[in-house]
């Protein structure tokens, strides 16, 4: 929380007590952040929940309160607003105490969790023999995003990619290539990534349309399954293949997974079903093994089942997922498990959470997030596709944002008359591209739809990362010009406040901590972005009005240790959202 918030709302609760008994020790001072800057820095709706209980006016409490509140060391004196409202205004003196304190703290004031807990983050989770695609685009940054705003916050974060690397379309695409191109069920690199999804194209389409094909298929699956040599040797070189072609992606995104394949949990498939069978939870249905859930019915009205063991004696994605419920609970000890998938799978993961529930596999304690989150749409309003109709590969879309990026730095420079190196126009472009795509992603309600525009995601004005990038790198160049190093300024120096451009930069620079902590616990990173661009936008305005290199001394200083701290939030809340930033653009 934030600590400004945190002092108020327990010298809040003091007064409480003090005014109307011990009965109101816990009564919450329900302070928020004051949208309209005429109501103070923050204002508390208490008195109007306490009218009823305490069978007086809203504004009579609310005056009763003030008498009671001693934040003279922190605010004005506070007034009441409205039919009772409270207004806190913070005092010049405090928010530079504030600034000054956390001027040196590499964490910018931001305390680490008091008892940090193990969090598993499952998201991109691409399959085996598949190109990622857009698909795999807002798991894969929102995944990423959450991880690293928990991993700030010091929390212990197992990062996994439940890849799919198991199933009936391994027999299939292995018995197709058997026939067609044996050497790369034996030999290393013997495909890329691109050949072998065009076989596994064809494999489908033979499965689909040859019975033959389809029971040859079946059984390779029974050899791989029962370990067959040359099968799990071909079904290796398989997965290493895709993995190669995934870390492509991932290093250009700096993302960092550890792969836990649908693989690993095979082995503990039959004991998910014995149990939930000596648990008395199971039904057979049609030949299958069967929960049947409370709330979810078909169109007749039914009852749905989750199914766990086909009529076969398969298992499918659902026996899975408990399977890998159960490990991460009971083996990798979480006390949090947060999944990353797109909306639609929502009654998926509240069938699997149910059961487990009703098996009683999830103790008190531990906490289990889905994060839906929309498609990615074209300029259509359609779902994101290539003129021919097929998905986007995700290298493609980053390929392409870079490109957009490079054309839009060529034109700055060109306008500037500058001439800059091959290497540094592609750094450049590089960053803005990658920055532009996640940016876009992140600086949205993710449970939204949102359509993908490459010229609106590198648009130097608006809320996009590139405008982030160079409100950093205006900071960087005030350093260069003036030849300082913001590290040089002296144990002794102070900010002071004066002007209203510095007093609102100041108290926005504050909030981090109170908006990190938000997204921990809803986990919308579009808060961050907010955040970001509020601060880029408060600190140009500082800028424009407050002269900084030509003001004279001790006002100089203290603007330059503004500008500082501006620059490591930014940079800070940057590298939450997966975004490096640049020194110089």
């Amino acid at each position: 929380m934030n600590p400004t918030l945190e002092k108020l709302k327990n010298q809040f609760a003091q007064a409480l007590v003090a005014a109307f008994g011990s009965d109101y020790a816990g009564v919450d001072a329900m302070l928020v952040s004051a949208s309209n800057p005429k109501f103070g820095d923050y204002q508390s709706n208490a008195a109007l929940s306490l009218a009823k209980q305490l069978g007086k006016p809203p504004r009579a409490i609310a005056e009763t309160i003030i008498q009671h509140l001693d934040v003279s060391d922190i605010c004005e004196t506070p007034s009441v607003a409205g039919p009772g409202f409270i207004n806190f205004t913070l005092k010049p003196a405090y928010l530079e105490a504030q600034l000054n304190a956390i001027q040196t703290d590499s964490r910018l004031g931001i305390a680490l969790a008091k008892n940090p807990k193990r969090v598993v983050v499952d998201f991109s989770s691409p399959n085996i023999a598949k190109e990622m695609h857009v698909g795999h685009l807002r798991s894969t940054i929102i995944g990423d995003c959450i991880a690293r705003i928990l991993e700030f916050q010091g929390e212990d974060v197992l990062r996994l990619n439940h890849v799919g690397d198991w199933g009936t379309q391994f027999g299939m695409l292995i018995a197709y290539l058997r026939e067609v191109c044996p050497e790369a069920l034996t030999t290393a690199n013997a495909l890329d990534l691109g050949d072998l999804v065009t076989f596994y194209k064809k494999a489908k389409q033979g499965f689909d349309e040859d019975e033959a094909f389809q029971e040859t298929a079946r059984q390779e699956v029974v050899k791989l399954q029962a370990g067959a040599e040359d099968s799990r040797r071909a079904w290796q070189l398989l997965c290493e293949q895709s993995r190669r072609e995934f870390q492509v992606i991932y290093d250009r995104l700096n993302i960092h997974l550890t792969e836990r394949g649908e693989s690993f949990y095979n082995p503990l498939l039959p004991a998910v079903v014995e149990d939930l069978d000596k648990a008395g939870l199971l039904v057979e249905d049609a030949g299958a093994k069967c929960v049947f859930l409370e709330g979810f019915t078909n169109k007749d009205g039914q009852p749905l089942p989750l199914i766990v063991q086909k009529s076969d004696g398969g298992y499918n994605y659902a026996t899975t997922d408990l399977a890998a419920l159960r490990y991460r609970i009971q083996k990798d000890g979480a006390d949090r498990i947060i999944y990353v998938t797109d909306a639609g799978q929502a009654n998926h993961f509240a069938g699997v959470l149910q059961v487990a529930r009703k098996a009683g596999w999830i103790p008190d304690n531990v906490e289990i997030d889905h994060v839906p989150f929309g498609l990615v749409l074209g300029e259509d309003g359609k779902k994101l596709k290539t003129r021919s109709g097929e998905t986007v590969r995700l290298k493609d879309l980053l390929a392409q944002a870079i490109a957009h990026a490079r054309a839009v730095l060529e034109d700055c420079l060109k306008k500037e008359n500058r001439e800059e190196s091959e290497e540094y126009k592609a750094q450049v472009a590089q960053v803005f591209g990658i920055s532009a795509v996640k940016y876009a992603d992140l600086s949205l309600n993710r449970i939204s739809n949102y359509i993908f525009s490459y010229d609106k995601m590198v648009a130097l004005q608006g809320n996009t990362a590139v405008y982030l990038l160079y409100a950093y790198v205006r900071i960087q160049g005030i350093s260069r010009k003036g030849d300082i190093d913001f590290k040089d300024l002296g144990a002794d120096a102070k900010i002071l406040l004066q002007e209203k451009e510095e007093l609102v930069l100041a108290k926005h620079l504050l909030q981090l901590g109170e908006v990190i902590s938000n997204v921990e616990q809803d986990l919308l990173p579009n808060r961050v972005c907010e955040y970001l661009y509020e601060l880029s936008k408060k600190f140009n305005q500082f800028f424009e009005q407050c002269p900084v290199l030509w003001s004279e001394e001790p006002v100089r200083t203290s603007r330059l240790m503004l500008c500082d701290l501006t620059a490591r939030t930014l940079q800070l809340g940057l590298s939450l959202l997966g975004i490096q930033a640049l020194e110089r653009i």
